[in-house]
């Protein structure tokens, strides 16, 4: 069975196709991580994948991005509470100074609110999927200062030494398709203990270097990331993905 470890599935790209994309999922023994962004998204999800059948291949994560760090934390907290039973995780969460804007104070509102959602993960004893573009070691700071059940840096970007780091810290660490054709990531992989290895596919994004630039779909993308790492790494893709999935079942079960 193959993991996505972090996809967008309450993007509203996928709405029209959405009971196909499941159905597809289950036929081809694929589970995805559904992360959200915001209260908004994370209703949705709760919406989508509460049942019990669709469970059984989405593995349901809410959480808010930095990009929304001004949403209204004490709602979703709410939320969350509310319905732990149907929570698996708590993502996607993190810190981006992408979206600082210095007149609103997004610098403070974003640390509040994921210092907020480590505190509920932390709470619940639930796993995270966390953003850290441009910001990992403040990122791998603070997540040093929680006792955290879980944590995947999705999109891993870092350097050697941040990836030494965040191993040493224990993290999982997930490489998508940009593994088929960037150099770094091929490099940083192969630094990679394959004990904390996960793969993604982050969709709907597309990805103009590869794939066609069409939407990312797990069932279509995730052999391809499977072939590289087997490339990579000297494995063949059989050996590659039994790692893969003793790996997700650790860290989402």
């Amino acid at each position: 069975m193959l993991y996505d470890s972090h996809i967008h599935l309450t993007d509203t790209e996928y709405d029209n196709f959405l009971p196909s994309i499941l159905v597809t999922l289950k036929g081809m023994s694929i589970k995805a991580c559904s992360v959200t962004v915001n209260t908004s998204t994370s209703l949705k999800a709760l919406r989508l994948f509460g049942e019990k059948d669709v469970h059984n291949i989405v593995y349901n994560f809410l959480g808010i991005h930095p990009q929304y760090a001004e949403e209204n934390i004490s709602q979703f907290e709410e939320m969350v509470s509310s319905n732990i039973h149907n929570i698996d995780g708590i993502g996607e969460i993190g810190l981006d100074p992408t979206y600082y804007n210095q007149d609103k104070n997004t610098k403070v509102m974003q640390d509040q609110v994921f210092t907020k959602m480590l505190t509920i993960a932390e709470t619940y004893d639930k796993p995270i999927s966390v953003h850290s573009r441009q910001s990992l070691d403040e990122v791998l700071n603070v997540l040093s200062t929680f006792n955290l059940k879980k944590a995947c840096l999705h999109w891993f970007d870092g350097s050697p030494q941040q990836l030494e780091k965040a191993l040493d810290m224990g993290l999982y660490i997930s490489y998508g398709p940009p593994l088929i054709y960037s150099k770094k990531k091929q490099s940083l992989l192969k630094l990679t203990d394959q004990g904390k290895l996960l793969i993604e596919t982050d969709g709907p994004v597309r990805y103009p270097s590869c794939l066609k630039n069409v939407i990312t779909l797990p069932t279509s993308v995730l052999m391809s990331v499977v072939r590289s790492m087997s490339e990579v790494l000297c494995l063949t893709p059989e050996n590659v993905a039994e790692k893969l999935e003793k790996n997700s079942i650790l860290f989402f079960d």
